[in-house]
């Protein structure tokens, strides 16, 4: 194919996947706006009142970059999953595997497709959170960075989840099972400062850890791990993800049958 063949066949995708999220808004960008800022309203204000100061900063300071980077984590993983395996369900995705289009540029079609829902859903969560506090930007560029490359991260989970679902139940064990217990023990709503030496450790293990940190020292400055261990992970993560993914799609590992 082309290079302006591959472009359409990306941006028809890519259109494809904003316009599915944009068309049924009251369920995909409302939802987690009320949650957040329900968040912001018993986490920050009621119960922030009471902690006072975490980290050097306002309590609701403090988790403001973790509510974001958490609302981008879960729609850039659940826009993925339930499209893809839509596609499947409804078996539509055959059109993709007998077209010409590589199998990589359905895989970035779909993943930018879940980062702008994951990104679009962050903003509007930063444009809450300024309702309830005072935000500036330590160091932009790894605010930028570290944001990107985990919505795309995450949208290459939520592919590779679908790829292996056989059932609309399957894509949500997941987000429950994992995604949510390794978010809230990330460090969301705490410093893993507190922790006894033990659970420290423990909590090193959560790659949600070094993300919510990395995003938290472009806001803030502050980060219980080095901001750029935190990069160097994501993006090991994306590769390992990324040829996974592609070799899944090469096998048609849950889509030929």
């Amino acid at each position: 194919m082309s290079l302006q063949a591959l472009w359409v066949a990306f941006t028809t995708i890519v259109v494809r996947e904003i316009r599915r999220f944009t068309r049924i808004w009251p369920q995909t960008l409302l939802p987690p706006a009320v949650t957040m800022t329900l968040y912001f309203i018993i986490f920050g204000n009621l119960i922030g009142s009471r902690i006072g100061v975490m980290g050097g900063f306002d309590y609701m300071q403090f988790i403001v970059p973790g509510l974001i980077m958490m609302s981008v984590i879960t729609n850039s993983y659940s826009n993925v999953v339930s499209s893809f395996f839509s596609m499947k369900f409804q078996r539509s995705i055959e059109e993709l595997l007998v077209s010409p289009v590589p199998n990589w540029v359905i895989l970035a079609g779909y993943v930018t497709g879940g980062m702008a829902r994951g990104l679009g859903t962050g903003s509007i969560v930063t444009v809450l959170s300024l309702a309830f506090t005072h935000l500036t930007i330590h160091h932009l560029p790894m605010v930028v960075a570290t944001v990107i490359l985990t919505s795309a991260l995450f949208a290459l989970g939520g592919f590779i989840n679908a790829m292996l679902a056989t059932k609309f139940d399957d894509i949500s064990i997941v987000p429950t099972f994992v995604l949510t217990p390794l978010t809230y023990l990330g460090g969301v709503f705490y410093s893993v400062q507190l922790l006894p030496d033990f659970w420290q450790a423990v909590s090193m293990a959560n790659p949600i850890l070094y993300m919510v940190n990395g995003f938290r020292y472009g806001i803030l400055g502050v980060s219980d791990v080095n901001p750029y261990v935190s990069l160097g992970m994501i993006l090991a993560f994306i590769v390992v993800l990324a040829v996974v993914a592609l070799r899944m799609l090469a096998r048609g590992k849950g889509i030929r049958h």
